[in-house]
């Protein structure tokens, strides 16, 4: 399977040198960086090229970097049912960059890049709908950036007065935010089902 990759990754490398950044394998995986200004080419290759055929867009996630000066990685899979194989493309882009759209390509990656652009911010050039599809119209930043507070910045509920759901600011009594992290089994003075067997050895 590694050597398949290698040759794999040498043969878009060559023929696409425009593109490829770089590639590497790791846990029997290809993975190929990408310039971001070449993605839709690429991908385009990807499909049609006959010793690739990646023909089957499976999913399109990233990943949070804070502290780098290329914050976001933009990561998105193709499988070649034809070829028997997988191929993870990679594109880092600053937080204020924006990723062309695949979907001209792939009209699959719709609502892909429409949950990229609701939990990262990331923007898709050329995409027909770019909206939120996970959370809700009214909603304030972007739930899978690491700078975003795990409690959110609103709440919503139902007030019973007002017959009507109503946004609130979250506000949090010092004491909610002091967590025990002792386990419940520990310091238990019981014998959990299972355990007496360990005695009788």
């Amino acid at each position: 399977m590694t050597e398949a990759l290698q040759q794999l990754g040498a043969l878009l490398e060559a023929k696409r040198s425009d593109c490829v950044l770089s590639w590497d394998i790791a846990f029997d995986e290809l993975t190929v960086d990408v310039a971001p200004s070449n993605l839709v080419d690429f991908v385009e290759f990807l499909k049609n090229d006959s010793n690739c055929k990646f023909s089957t867009l499976v999913d399109i996630t990233a990943v949070d970097y804070p502290d780098r000066a290329k914050r976001f990685d933009v990561v998105y899979h193709f499988l070649s049912m034809y070829q028997n194989q997988r191929v993870r493309l990679r594109v880092s882009l600053r937080e204020d960059e924006m990723a062309a759209s695949i979907v001209d390509v792939h009209p699959s990656a719709n609502w892909f890049e429409r949950e990229v652009f609701d939990m990262f911010g990331i923007l898709f050039t050329g995409h027909p709908d770019l909206r939120r599809i996970l959370t809700d119209y009214g909603f304030r930043g972007h739930p899978l950036r690491k700078d975003f507070p795990t409690t959110g910045y609103t709440e919503v509920r139902y007030d019973e007065a007002q017959k009507r759901v109503v946004y609130e600011p979250v506000k949090l009594v010092q004491e909610y935010r002091q967590f025990d992290f002792m386990s419940p089994w520990e310091g238990a003075n019981y014998i959990l089902p299972g355990d007496e067997k360990e005695g009788a050895k």
